[in-house]
């Protein structure tokens, strides 16, 4: 399986903190957002990735990842060329994604929980066996706000993009993973009213094959959309609490890295180098010796 990060688009909602940066380079607390999602492809075991953004900050992406050796990923990037919906990306990738099954996320998405690398481990197996698509829910409070899936056991019955009268709470988070026909889908999809293709039309249509299923992040999960100041600074003060109590980084790609024996201990090591006079550059060399 493949994986694509969208950190497109021109982060309006974060404006004036954005007007010059792209957001996904922000800092939630002590690393860039972008390196979240990254992780999260990581943990779901894909090392093939792709990073869609902006003509203007492909090179500032490209600065911070690079091509991704450092953490025994691939790393490619692709250009859009403006904002054109989630299901773009999918059109974007078609080539990269060639004949293999695809996860997308988005790069603004954050999410916790010790389950969750089974939860990915389940997503990627389930569509390798049976095909289709997979969306991971969250129950929130303001459902109006989100795409929704109306859900029943791990069974999806509706999906609606921001809904005035919801069937439900659980939204839909910017994590999905689809079969090899996502590209194809993808390029059948009508703009919306808004002028864009929407990812939710991309889900019906899954949904109307009988293919769609749910993974719900329920209880001990947690989910950012840190695409404003509000849901930004919580997912900061949230990850601080949390590597603070714990010790543990969240969202840490050299670490993943090196769990997983994509990199070995000296490999780590020189990630740590450049980063010895702060605590993530002593976290690195700390678990580097470890095992020891």
């Amino acid at each position: 399986m493949k994986g694509i990060i969208l950190a497109g688009g021109s982060g309006t909602r974060l404006y004036p903190a954005t007007l010059a940066v792209n957001k996904h380079l922000l800092p939630i607390y002590n690393k860039p957002m972008i390196y979240y999602p990254a992780s999260i492809l990581m943990l779901a075991g894909i090392r093939d990735i792709l990073l869609i953004s902006t003509p203007r900050d492909t090179a500032m992406f490209r600065d911070v990842l690079g091509e991704g050796h450092q953490y025994g990923l691939r790393i490619s990037y692709a250009v859009q060329e403006r904002p054109d919906g989630l299901a773009s990306a999918l059109t974007i990738g078609e080539e990269f994604i060639g004949k293999e099954n695809a996860c997308l996320i988005l790069g603004d998405n954050v999410f916790f929980g010790h389950g969750l690398p089974a939860l990915l481990s389940e997503s990627v197996s389930g569509i390798e066996k049976d095909g289709g698509a997979v969306i991971f829910c969250s129950y929130v409070d303001d459902p109006e706000r989100y795409g929704i899936a109306e859900i029943n056991g791990g069974s999806v019955l509706s999906v609606a993009e921001k809904p005035k009268d919801p069937k439900s709470n659980w939204a839909i988070t910017g994590l999905y993973f689809y079969d090899n026909e996502c590209s194809r889908i993808a390029a059948g999809v009508k703009p919306s009213a808004r002028g864009e293709r929407e990812i939710t039309s991309v889900n019906e249509e899954y949904l109307r094959r009988g293919k769609l299923k749910a993974k719900l992040l329920g209880r001990g999960f947690a989910w950012f959309d840190a695409g404003t100041h509000d849901s930004f600074l919580e997912a900061g003060e949230f990850a601080a609490t949390i590597e603070k109590r714990t010790g543990l980084m969240l969202g840490c790609m050299e670490e993943i890295a090196y769990r997983k024996g994509w990199i070995d201990r000296e490999g780590l090591l020189k990630l740590a180098a450049p980063l010895e006079k702060t605590g993530y550059g002593r976290y690195l060399t700390r678990v580097a010796h470890e095992d020891r």
